[in-house]
């Protein structure tokens, strides 16, 4: 169903005296011209009065809670973007985060209510192929094929930690096995979601760890309908990807006013055709032609905040246990 943001007393974003500088720290996909970042900061550059939006690319996701971890409050970042549901328990362990002080609702397949976190964006994982590929319904299937894979690293990914996790919430006890089978699909594991991507579109692999959502960029950017995301009998995971406010932050009043765009029409407009995921809150022209055609998995999968922090070491070690056999 489709809402719209209401933002407390957000009519305009206020002027702010003097080119006075936002950074934000992200993952590496969000910054190039045909990422997300741009437009963004042309359209918040737009309502802030001279200040200066600057995105600063730090790995993916993963590698981005990483460093703000390393720098601590020494850190230049005022703003962090791009960490999930599954990093949002450590991330508050560090101590170094504050309340953005937004009220908005959103369109989540489920209920949102942090005072730290704000969401921006949601998708499935899925692995992404070509048409003609033989497509595999669940993971076993999948490891009885000779489809060779490229995944993301989830130690330093978020879509890594997204496939660890995903196996272990449709699989449990059986999460090992999985990947043992698995693990002869298995090209490469890759930093990041780039990487991996690069690796799938060059035909060195059969089909990448990606999302859902992806096979929307061919079609519509592209004009290419020969991408499709493999729907798994099992379900699929969940990523909802966030946004908070560093404690530390030099520009409070500007970091507040950066998060409260993050749920207008201005920012969530621009996600779907250029961060390709959907819109943590749909703009009021709706999702563009072309989203109608996506998987749509029967079974969703997520595990809460702490559950996923208290998981997440041991789903590493089972995969990487099931690699280096």
């Amino acid at each position: 169903m489709k809402t719209t943001a209401t933002i407390a007393g957000l009519l305009m974003l206020p002027a702010v005296a003097g080119a006075q500088t936002l950074t934000v720290y992200t993952y590496d996909s969000f910054v190039p011209d045909w990422g997300p970042g741009p437009a963004i900061e042309e359209a918040f550059e737009a309502q802030c009065g001279g200040c200066d939006l600057e995105f600063v690319a730090a790995g993916d996701g993963a590698a981005l809670l990483s460093r703000l971890r390393l720098e601590g409050e020494r850190t230049e970042a005022d703003i962090i973007l791009g960490l999930d549901t599954n990093l949002m328990a450590a991330a508050r362990d560090t101590g170094l985060l504050a309340p953005h002080g937004v009220e908005a609702q959103f369109d989540l397949p489920i209920s949102w209510e942090d005072d730290t976190f704000l969401p921006y964006d949601w998708g499935h994982f899925a692995f992404v192929a070509d048409a003609d590929t033989p497509a595999p319904s669940s993971f076993r299937d999948l490891a009885e094929s000779d489809l060779r894979l490229a995944i993301q690293d989830p130690r330093s990914s978020t879509p890594g930690l997204g496939l660890v996790l995903w196996v272990e919430a449709a699989h449990g006890d059986d999460a090992a096995a999985i990947w043992e089978g698995l693990a002869d699909n298995v090209l490469t594991v890759t930093p990041g979601w780039s990487e991996a991507y690069d690796l799938f579109l060059s035909g060195e692999a059969d089909a990448v760890l990606s999302y859902t959502t992806s096979p929307a960029y061919h079609l519509i950017a592209e004009e290419d309908d020969s991408k499709v995301a493999w729907a798994f009998d099992e379900g699929h995971y969940m990523q909802i990807e966030v946004a908070a406010i560093v404690a530390g932050t030099d520009q409070p009043d500007l970091a507040r006013d950066f998060m409260a765009f993050i749920a207008t029409d201005a920012f969530q407009s621009v996600i779907p055709t250029t961060n390709w995921m959907y819109p943590a809150v749909v703009p009021e022209g709706g999702l563009p032609e072309g989203f109608d055609t996506l998987v749509q998995p029967d079974v969703s999968l997520l595990f809460p905040p702490e559950e996923a922090a208290d998981r997440r070491e041991g789903a590493i070690a089972t995969w990487r246990d099931a690699l280096a056999q």
